[in-house]
């Protein structure tokens, strides 16, 4: 089975995301109107051509949907919690038609004060387009098992 137990992090790692997912039009629009997200940069066209970049946008918590999922398999399989997310940025936009790939750094590892059979991992992780441009980045805190308390 994938996924990582707190032993197996270690300061400074990436871990390559893969494989990459590209972002059609279906899965901006459904994504929008499933989070109820009406603004029209996102769903009219003919606004969005009116203004400073000239076609829709994806919608960016979409992205950051996206990239949070293509790392649970190196980073939060075996997650008892997300304790916390912070500093989700916004780098760059997203259009249709864009590939986004994702990458994480693992930032601190600490075993946990009151349960030994834990630890907090804090990662960063960053998406990035076909181009290699970040688009986005976000920082989190993730509750994992020690390997040895699993069995």
């Amino acid at each position: 089975m994938a996924g990582r137990y707190l032993e197996d992090f270690n300061v400074g790692d990436i871990y390559k995301h893969w494989p990459g997912r590209t972002v059609t039009e279906f899965d901006d629009t459904w994504f929008s109107l499933m989070t109820m997200n009406q603004n029209p940069l996102h769903i009219d066209e003919h606004y969005a051509k009116s203004t400073q970049h000239g076609r829709r946008l994806v919608n960016g918590t979409f992205i950051f949907s996206l990239v949070v999922g293509m790392s649970v398999n190196d980073v939060s399989l075996h997650a008892i919690a997300n304790l916390e997310y912070e500093s989700v940025k916004h780098v760059l936009p997203s259009f249709h038609g864009d590939t986004i790939y994702a990458e994480t750094e693992v930032l601190e590892i600490r075993e946990s004060q009151s349960k030994p059979d834990r630890g907090v991992v804090y990662v960063e992780t960053r998406g990035l387009n076909q181009n290699g441009e970040v688009v986005l980045t976000l920082r989190r805190r993730v509750l994992i098992p020690k390997r040895s308390q699993t069995k």
